[in-house]
């Protein structure tokens, strides 16, 4: 029997402050989790391809390095979302990790 897999907390915090934290599994990405867990304001209509911009979050500083840079394509596609940052990623493409347990990231005021 395999030994159950650890899951990772990530906390999602929305423009009015108020944080929903769910347990996600590694190998899947933050949207995924988000999804699964109805957190609000993460939109993700193409599903996870990086072809759109509607699961963009903000990464928390202290995170930033651990979660690292975005790729070129999601830079690209970063230019289609509202109120882009430094701090901007598409949760699509962030895989979740043991080394993300605790992840903290701000859902923009909105998508588009």
């Amino acid at each position: 029997m395999e030994p159950a897999q650890t899951m990772v907390k990530i906390t999602f915090v929305q423009d009015d402050g108020t944080r929903q934290e769910v347990d996600a599994q590694p190998g899947l990405t933050v949207m995924e989790a988000a999804k699964t867990e109805d957190v609000p304001g993460i939109e993700a209509e193409c599903g996870g391809a990086c072809a759109c911009a509607t699961c963009h979050v903000y990464v928390e500083p202290e995170w930033r390095e651990a979660v690292g840079p975005p790729s070129e394509m999601e830079e690209d596609m970063l230019d289609f979302a509202f109120d882009v940052r430094e701090e901007s990623r598409l949760s699509c493409q962030i895989r979740i990790s043991e080394a993300l347990d605790g992840l903290v990231v701000k859902v923009p005021s909105k998508q588009f």
